[in-house]
């Protein structure tokens, strides 16, 4: 119950940070300078032409009478329309997210895949050959910017090898799975086609790499030195003391006790998944929010560059909970 009551109490805190992070985008979106009307029209259009479409937009009306027209369909779900393709924002979403999700999760499945296990060795092996080439992975993945990343990728595995496709989800003469979840990995198992499985499998593998390489090395290294605290207390000794297999002390007492840290930076690593998938979608024409984001961007569509942040702020406030609520599992130290 106490639980309960406090996962409540973060869930009321929602609607401010909501409704902050709505007039903190629809000034920044507001201010770069640009006419979203007159890039519709064309340079070409008349001045008539555009003042009919400014005020058919509503951007004619001053900018606290739309901020609170867009809090008011917000309140009943409508996150407005595209300026640049008229379509329901909602809709825009529910057709991109999918793709982001799936290059998000096969992203931060493949940083904990690999990254538990290289932090485990690395404090396990320290200062050993393993721990320093763990050192280094690290660094690289830390420093090395993703879209240079992402090109050279693209210039070894596609062009220079030809063994991973460059772009998109599937082959362009596949057709998509039929829409179960929208995630192609599992609509296509669904489906029974392992030919898809395969292809859409091929797809994710370089943009999910591009994408987590980073936060794969900060789970490395952040694992690595949780380990090795833990492994320096007591317990630890008066396990060995006690005859316990150094197998079991590593997995069931350094790794559970050192595991806090890790979650939190794992639940981060989500939400940055999520909202930072831009560049990795721009270099592989990941048809996902990113890429979509970024068109918004170029055409000054407000509507869509505002249900885009938010849905990323939903996600990071959400993540950080389910963070908060898994420590009181994790240590029986914390009570909520």
């Amino acid at each position: 119950m106490q639980i309960l009551a406090y996962v409540l109490k973060r869930l009321l805190y929602l609607v401010p940070v909501l409704l902050g992070v709505t007039l903190l985008v629809f000034v920044i979106s507001h201010a770069i300078p640009g006419d979203p009307a007159r890039m519709m029209a064309g340079q070409k259009a008349s001045h008539e032409a555009v003042e009919n479409l400014r005020r058919s937009m509503g951007l004619d009306r001053p900018l606290p009478e739309q901020y609170a027209t867009y809090l008011l369909g917000l309140l009943r779900g409508d996150l407005g329309f595209s300026i640049r393709n008229q379509r329901p924002v909602v809709e825009d979403l529910r057709d991109f997210f999918p793709a982001t999700l799936e290059l998000s999760l096969a992203s931060m499945l493949l940083c904990v895949s690999v990254g538990l296990p290289l932090g485990i060795i690395s404090a396990v092996r320290r200062n050993r050959p393993i721990d320093h080439a763990s050192r280094v992975f690290s660094v690289f993945g830390v420093s090395m910017p993703v879209f240079w990343l992402g090109l050279m990728l693209l210039l070894l595995f596609y062009r220079t090898l030809g063994w991973l496709p460059g772009s998109g989800r599937l082959d362009i003469h596949t057709d998509p799975p039929a829409q179960v979840t929208g995630l192609y990995l599992i609509d296509t198992l669904v489906e029974g086609s392992l030919g898809k499985f395969g292809d859409a499998l091929l797809h994710i593998l370089m943009p999910a790499f591009c994408l987590s390489y980073v936060y794969l090395a900060i789970i490395t290294r952040i694992v690595r030195s949780s380990m090795i605290s833990v492994m320096g207390l007591d317990f630890i000794t008066t396990a060995r003391a006690n005859g316990i297999s150094e197998a079991a002390i590593v997995l069931k007492h350094c790794l559970k006790n050192s595991l806090i840290p890790t979650v939190t930076i794992t639940g981060l690593s989500i939400g940055e998944l999520l909202g930072g998938a831009i560049l990795t979608e721009t270099i592989f024409n990941w048809p996902g929010m990113g890429k979509y984001v970024v068109d918004s961007v170029n055409f000054l569509d407000f509507p869509a560059m505002m249900g885009f942040t938010l849905v990323v702020a939903l996600a990071y406030v959400l993540i950080n909970l389910a963070v908060d609520v898994l420590y009181a599992f994790l240590d029986p130290q914390i009570r909520y």
